[in-house]
């Protein structure tokens, strides 16, 4: 699994992107699609007609879409190709070619489906599963919805730790060394101090409780200068570490699923996510929504969950061995999305400093 790509840039980072993007003239390469005035069969019909669908940043390897990709082929004869991008990268295709689109859909990082929106580069489809979809998780009109999180996880090495932590308190509490990742530059390790800030008081606007916590496993010599990578995790050089749920699951499995332990900190985590943006200016606009549509559908989630991927429906009625690729419901119970990613993204660029100031400086 890409790790890098969940949610690697934010909204402020892209100006420049854009900017090298360019711009182009037109107004768009396709009339005006309102499938708000459209039944899904219709919709079906008119994505049979076009007969492909082109996406960006879902390859066969991530989150399980070649199975979904493989559906849409045997079931509505779609054809498919996918470019392997970031978020930013994708908006940035989406604006530059405007009416010369390549790309009919994309799965970017939640905080970039506003910004989509924001650009004017999103067709809205709100599919039949709206009602399913909790608000946090899609544009009110249907620009960018989420069909799958990700929530952040302790791993353990149990061969390293007998006693695996299953909460914050257990880790404050032990004797072994942790592995959050490089918080100065990487995504998932600057949410595991967000979610250390939940779980003690604090949020995406007091990120200082997570930055204690930190501080002082350093001054016990119980920060790990690693990351909780595969390659660390399989050498046996890591302990107890954070991961996106996904990741942990999938990392697991693929060295030992007996060895590891993964769990969802009790007192608190931090859920994220993947939003599908369907391109204003598709060529195949109607096999795009008809690709939106089958992503939240039974099979679509199934597929995901197969993937490693947690489901956005939490309704879902997934496929037994689909389902026995997640952890329990009820380990998410105290998980949370963020609340305001504003106030997260101005939090983002302060932490490298605060981490710098005071977490690091007792890294000898």
């Amino acid at each position: 699994m890409r790790t890098h790509r969940f949610m690697k840039w934010t909204a402020a980072a892209l100006a420049s992107v854009f900017m090298l993007a360019g711009c182009s003239s037109g107004q768009g390469g396709t009339e005006a699609v309102d499938a708000s005035k459209l039944t899904l069969e219709q919709i079906v019909d008119k994505a049979k007609q076009e007969g492909e669908v082109n996406s960006v940043g879902m390859p066969d390897t991530w989150a399980n879409w070649v199975q979904t990709w493989n559906d849409l082929g045997t079931k509505y004869n779609l054809k498919h190709t996918d470019t392997d991008m970031s978020s930013a990268e994708e908006l940035a295709k989406f604006e530059a070619e405007k009416e010369d689109a390549t790309a009919d859909i994309g799965d970017v990082g939640i905080a970039f489906g506003p910004l989509a929106k924001q650009k004017g580069l999103t067709l809205p489809y709100k599919t039949s599963y709206w009602g399913d979809i909790p608000d946090w998780a899609k544009d009110k009109e249907g620009h960018w919805m989420l069909g799958y999180t990700g929530t952040l996880a302790i791993i353990t090495d149990k061969n390293k730790v007998k006693n695996p932590p299953k909460t914050w308190a257990d880790i404050k509490n032990g004797d072994f060394k942790v592995s959050v990742g490089d918080v100065m530059k990487a995504n998932q390790a600057q949410f595991a101090v967000l979610a250390a800030a939940y779980a003690f008081g604090g949020d995406e606007k007091n990120i200082q409780p997570g930055i204690d916590f930190f501080a002082e496993l350093a001054k016990n010599k119980r920060l790990a200068s690693n990351d909780a990578g595969l390659a660390n995790l399989e050498k046996g050089e890591v302990e107890v570490g954070f991961l996106w749920d996904f990741n942990a699951l999938g990392y697991r499995d693929k060295i030992d699923k007996n060895r590891f332990d993964v769990v969802i900190p009790q007192e608190a985590s931090v859920i994220s996510g993947y939003a599908t943006v369907i391109n204003k200016y598709a060529k195949h606009p109607h096999a795009a929504m008809l690709a939106r549509e089958y992503i939240l559908s039974d099979e679509g989630q199934s597929n995901l969950a197969r993937g490693y991927a947690r489901p956005i429906r939490t309704n879902a009625k997934l496929a037994d061995d689909a389902k026995a690729m997640l952890l329990p419901d009820d380990m998410y119970r105290n998980a949370l999305p963020v609340k305001d990613l504003n106030a997260w993204e101005d939090t983002t660029k302060k932490l490298p400093q605060l981490w710098q100031e005071q977490v690091l400086i007792h890294v000898q």
